[in-house]
């Protein structure tokens, strides 16, 4: 977002927008595509530092020009982890065009339809049938991760172990508690609360790993072609076989019953062999989905304070009603309960 006031940032985000444009010029330039009359239209960005770009052809085709911050090789994420999935298969953009150089790669357009665009017109029964395909693809995800295991790529050399998830608590409370909330927290109160979050932290370190897409949400599934797609893939890494499926059915963007999570934790349970585990299960996806969403308001809370990117306001107070849910269900999590209703009224 430009801000009329601060020079200095304003002339830094400016300067940032024209790298990208220069960068697209060239391209279109040396790849023949301005030639041809192809036209661009900007897209509208993510919470990533990547901008997107539609190229429409004279006959109406289009393609993806997806633009990096700056130049990269072979060992981008997004390539790195593409080659993996496109092994499964499971379905994903397919990748048309590099350029390394100019931090440019040219991709299959999926259209602008997301699982969470869709929803608000989907009959239930449409609705329920891309639930379960969504659930499918975890369940590949997890299967055939474990199969092609290998040093090659990227995901299997990280994990959603205590460093990272503690990253995470750490980020909740800074950008949400203290910095979204302006919570002012007395030195015992700020350790005991990283006291709780550390063990919650602690037992899902200690979860067997699977292969985990690492934000699998509505607005990460696209419908194309009457089929969903996987994107924004590149931070795949092993965690959980909770995590992928506490994205989904705790998402921040859409409102699933109750029945219909149960439904689909069945589902999965049963499409991985394990109808009996029902209730364990349910515990450690309940335990993940806290985490997850802790995690999501730290994302909402910098979003708003630090990118003046107001847009996810919207999605607190779902997120929040997750949050208490988890947090009262369970009597282990009553201290953390506790010390957050105390600064923050919709957790009581």
């Amino acid at each position: 977002m430009l801000r009329a006031s601060g020079g200095r940032a304003l002339r830094q985000d400016v300067l940032v927008a024209d790298s990208f444009q220069d960068r697209v010029e060239q391209y279109l330039g040396r790849s023949g595509q301005r030639a041809r009359g192809v036209r661009v239209v900007p897209l509208t960005g993510d919470a990533s530092d990547r901008r997107y770009f539609r190229l429409i052809s004279p006959e109406g085709q289009t393609m993806v020009l997806a633009a990096y911050p700056a130049a990269f090789d072979e060992t981008l994420p997004f390539l790195n982890v593409t080659r993996l999935l496109d092994q499964m298969p499971v379905p994903v953009p397919d990748i048309l065009d590099e350029a390394p150089d100019l931090g440019l790669l040219l991709l299959e357009d999926l259209g602008d339809v997301t699982l969470q665009a869709h929803l608000g017109l989907a009959t239930s029964e449409e609705h329920g049938r891309l639930y379960r395909e969504a659930v499918r693809l975890i369940a590949a995800l997890q299967s055939r991760g474990a199969e092609l295991a290998s040093d090659a790529y990227l995901p299997y050399g990280i994990a959603f172990d205590e460093a990272k998830l503690g990253w995470e608590m750490d980020f909740f409370l800074k950008h949400y508690l203290l910095g979204y909330r302006g919570v002012q927290l007395d030195e015992g109160t700020h350790t005991a609360i990283r006291a709780e979050l550390k063990l919650l932290v602690e037992r899902l370190a200690a979860e067997p790993r699977v292969l985990c897409h690492r934000d699998y949400h509505s607005r990460n599934l696209m419908l194309h072609s009457q089929r969903l797609y996987l994107i924004d893939y590149q931070d795949a890494r092993l965690g959980p076989d909770t995590y992928d499926l506490a994205s989904l059915l705790r998402d921040s963007y859409v409102d699933l019953s109750d029945s219909t999570v149960n439904w689909l934790l069945a589902y999965f349970l049963a499409l991985t062999g394990r109808p009996e585990a029902e209730a364990e299960f349910r515990e450690r996806f309940d335990v993940m989905s806290l985490q997850r969403n802790l995690k999501a308001l730290g994302t909402f809370g910098y979003q708003t304070t630090a990118k003046q990117n107001p847009v996810y306001i919207q999605y607190i107070p779902r997120t929040l009603r997750y949050v208490r849910t988890n947090l009262a269900r369970y009597r282990q999590f009553g201290r953390l309960h506790d010390l957050l209703a105390a600064h923050v009224d919709e957790l009581k």
